[in-house]
């Protein structure tokens, strides 16, 4: 018998090295990324499938915001760790699992 082992998987890759001040704590230390999926086999990414939209993730809270229109903070119905659209008020982000109060 011989199996497969394959999948999408996520990578995140930094776009920008230029710091930029964090909204949440204030820290000058926020880089541009993005997390692109690729098609891996036997977990190695062999190809890219999809990107995905660039955000800014901040090194020492590890908070992520995007810059829409200069605005430079996230919504409040938005995780702080994995960036994802919350409908309610949760204690814990239903994506990533991490508290989501800020």
């Amino acid at each position: 018998m011989f199996f497969f082992i394959g999948g999408i998987q996520p990578k995140t890759k930094r776009i920008s090295n230029t710091p930029r001040v964090c909204p949440f704590c204030g820290h000058y230390g926020a880089c541009r990324e993005r997390v692109d999926y690729y098609l891996s086999l036997f977990f190695i990414p062999i190809f890219p499938v999809r990107q995905g939209a660039a955000f800014f993730r901040c090194e020492r809270c590890n908070s992520i915001f995007y810059d829409e229109g200069g605005t430079g903070a996230t919504s409040a119905k938005q995780c702080r760790h994995c960036g994802r659209e919350l409908s309610g008020d949760f204690a814990f982000c239903p994506y990533c699992g991490k508290r989501t109060e800020y």
